[in-house]
């Protein structure tokens, strides 16, 4: 299930691989946009993500009723035209913008939306690609990104499990097994009881991907849950300031939240470690603080080990406590002062 990033191994095993989504916070400014993305390296991500379409590439400029955005959206009320018109990224940006995030070291890719998008990507020469909750069902558009043989990251919002079946399908059948699917809510921001978290490793068994998380929560709980759960990708809007507005400013997470995000998924990668049953090198020095039998009174020659002269104290110097049944009865071999840890020689054959 583990596949590369430019030099960057996905997978289980592997670091999770944190995404900044730019998306329409630039509110059309190429220098606020660009500031963003130097944000998003000063928090630590690994990649930043455009999306890629213009407004009449995604829908018509069109005033009829079934070409205004949805009562139950966050943008209710307005034409889609005019919604994408206000957030699409402009495609003469994006070069200048992917040139500037790998100066800081991060990979840089985006959602397309159409053909034309991803003839537009293969130029940049993104080295992934992003299929965006709402386009899981475009089937031809997956695989003509899959056709690319680059990864193709999938989230997977308002699908259900034959929607999503048909998506890796639409990879697989391009000889492209470079999939993620990544557990999303489309509500914005999401509500904590629509999250769904163990829903991740089920996509892990059912669909044999890489797995992560699309998130539209507001806050880090979720994304370190996930990592809990083996999410291998996480994926969260970034917004200088939300006081600066914008379509997607209400569940964008500013820079001090996004940096405290990143490091949470790192500390928590760490706690994970791996599954082992062996004490490492400090707990076993530790072990010396535990407990074991001390003689509390002193024993003489000949004399037997009662409950009365031997007792399991802390530190760990002398006999196991499991022996403390075992040596009641036996007699000291010579004179045991009190507060001697008990070991076998001490003691009479």
């Amino acid at each position: 299930m583990a596949f590369r990033i430019k030099q960057r191994d996905i997978g289980a095993t592997h670091p999770v691989y944190i995404i900044a989504e730019l998306s329409a916070n630039h509110n059309q400014d190429f220098e606020l946009a660009a500031k963003t993305v130097e944000a998003a390296a000063a928090a630590g991500v690994d990649a930043v993500k455009f999306q890629t379409y213009r407004a009449d590439t995604i829908t018509l400029d069109s005033d009829l009723p079934h070409f205004r955005t949805r009562e139950d959206s966050p943008w209710a009320g307005q034409r889609l035209y005019d919604l994408y018109q206000k957030a699409y990224t402009p495609w003469e940006w994006q070069p200048r913008l992917k040139a500037q995030a790998e100066s800081l070291g991060l990979d840089c890719f985006s959602s397309p939306f159409d053909f034309t998008a991803i003839d537009i990507l293969e130029e940049m020469n993104v080295p992934v690609y992003k299929i965006a909750s709402f386009e899981i069902t475009d089937i031809p558009l997956i695989e003509r990104a899959a056709a690319t043989g680059k990864p193709i990251i999938i989230s997977t919002g308002i699908a259900d499990e034959r929607d999503i079946q048909l998506a890796v399908d639409a990879c697989r059948r391009q000889g492209n097994e470079q999939i993620a699917l990544l557990k999303c809510t489309s509500a914005y921001p999401t509500p904590m009881e629509a999250v769904n978290l163990r829903t991740i490793p089920l996509l892990a068994e059912k669909y044999g991907t890489t797995v992560g998380l699309s998130d539209h929560t507001m806050g880090l709980t979720v994304p370190v849950a996930a990592v809990t759960l083996g999410a291998c990708i996480i994926e969260k809007h970034i917004i200088l300031d939300r006081e600066l507005g914008g379509v997607d400013s209400a569940f964008s997470l500013d820079v001090a939240e996004f940096t405290a995000m990143v490091q949470a998924v790192r500390d928590t990668e760490k706690a994970l470690g791996k599954a082992t049953l062996e004490p490492n090198a400090k707990m076993l020095s530790a072990k010396r603080s535990a407990r074991s039998l001390f003689a509390v009174a002193e024993i003489a020659a000949g004399e037997p080990l009662t409950t009365d002269n031997v007792r399991s104290l802390r530190p760990g110097l002398g006999m196991a406590p499991k022996h403390y049944h075992e040596v009641l009865g036996k007699k000291a071999r010579t004179t045991i002062a009190s507060g001697t840890p008990l070991s076998w020689d001490l003691l009479a054959d």
